[in-house]
């Protein structure tokens, strides 16, 4: 039984409304608290729910609400620039489907989801300070917002994303995100008349940018990661313009085998999807401090090359409702970071590596590409994959807390 009543979540985006719905099902009460005045619908590009991330859905009850909106993505399939095949991977037998589906309506199914087990989200609510009374004993936590109000509860749970303020505020040295020497872009746009790819994703190193798609019946969705050896914030490339982007991301892609031109053509400027720099931060030394925890990106920030960004918040969302679940407050957030730490920074590291990958130059293309079929036929081995998305969660299993030190 729960040793605590009640949580405050701060952050809406897909790990808050998730560890609101765990929490929920672990017998604790939680409000999410979000930032921005009005809700991300309509907001951002495509990502991947892997098998994993259904797989922790599933745990608490939530998987159906996503695959109801998600696209089956049953292998992946990379290329070279030159059309050359490279390797076809999918997930291990026996693991659900990974689906594709686009930020905002995974944000919607996970909000109305949330709305229908009675949780609350509040918006307008921007995070200022907080106040622990104690450092892990029987005291409460209180969030003050940018409006003036405030919010008190037994713990205060941090899924504020990259740039998390609750990150800063337990740990004011805390790392900040490193950029990974790449701009994201990508789009829904019609695919009639080209090539469908079914129930693949395809993946091509470019001659001098990365390209991914999925052609199927009436839509078709593209990403595009394109280097660029200076850091850019979202809004500093939105203020060079849509337009001028597709322009220049089509003669970037002129010379590759791909549809990429054809898509990118397909694409009106107000469609156009832009984040900004990628970014990942490789280890965050500090999770938890008295009562105050994190989640997902503020604790384990992966670039979108890993596909498992929203699977991991989604793991450590339940992971961690389990642990408040079983245990006091310092043993359940030992335990979690116990449970996730040594598994997402493995993740993060091999993003990494794809990320040198899709950001060489033009000398380390050409070794990139002689070596690249070497190291596809190894990838497309299951067995190398298995460990990221065989990651079962046992709900009903009760979690010990950590051996201490010396013990």
């Amino acid at each position: 039984m729960s040793r605590i009543g009640n949580a405050i979540i701060v952050g809406g985006g897909i790990g808050g409304p998730v560890a609101a719905m765990a929490l929920r099902r672990a017998g604790i009460e939680a409000t999410v608290y979000e930032a921005y005045d009005g809700s991300a619908d309509g907001v951002g590009g495509a990502l991947s729910i892997a098998p994993n991330g259904r797989t922790a859905l599933a745990a608490i009850g939530a998987e159906a609400a996503v695959a109801a909106i998600g696209h089956p993505m049953r292998a992946m399939v990379m290329q070279s620039w030159k059309g050359k095949r490279l390797a076809e991977f999918g997930a291990p037998p026996g693991l659900p489907e990974q689906l594709l589906v686009w930020r905002s309506d995974l944000y919607r199914a996970l909000h109305d989801e949330a709305g229908r087990r009675g949780i609350r989200i509040e918006h307008g609510k921007r995070l200022v300070t907080l106040a622990d009374s104690t450092a892990g004993g029987d005291g409460r936590v209180v969030a003050h917002f940018s409006d003036g109000t405030s919010a008190a509860g037994d713990v205060l749970i941090g899924a504020d994303g990259i740039r998390s303020t609750v990150r800063r505020l337990i740990d004011p040295g805390a790392p900040e995100p490193r950029y990974a020497g790449l701009l994201g872009f990508g789009a829904r746009t019609s695919g009639d008349g080209l090539v469908p790819t079914g129930d693949k994703m395809h993946m091509v190193f470019g001659k001098r940018a990365f390209f991914g798609f999925q052609v199927g019946p009436g839509e078709s969705g593209w990403f595009a990661n394109l280097p660029h050896p200076v850091p850019m914030s979202a809004a500093e490339v939105r203020r060079i313009g849509a337009a001028e982007w597709l322009r220049r991301l089509a003669e970037v892609f002129r010379d590759d085998r791909s549809p990429a031109v054809e898509l990118i053509r397909r694409t009106a400027p107000e469609d156009l999807v832009i984040t900004g720099g990628l970014e990942d931060i490789p280890s965050v030394p500090t999770w938890h401090r008295g009562r105050v925890v994190l989640v997902g990106d503020a604790a384990h920030a992966t670039s979108p090359s890993s596909g498992q960004g929203a699977s991991l918040a989604v793991e450590s969302a339940v992971q961690l409702a389990r642990c408040l679940r079983d245990l006091p407050v310092p043993e359940a957030f030992a335990a979690y970071e116990g449970l996730r730490r040594d598994r997402v920074e493995r993740i993060i590291r091999m993003a990494a590596r794809t990320n040198s990958d899709k950001a060489a130059g033009p000398a380390a293309r050409v070794l990139r590409d002689l070596l690249m079929p070497v190291a596809m036929r190894l990838l497309a081995n299951p067995g190398k994959w298995a460990w990221q998305f065989d990651y079962p969660i046992d709900w009903a299993a009760p979690v010990t807390a950590p051996a201490r030190a010396g013990a």
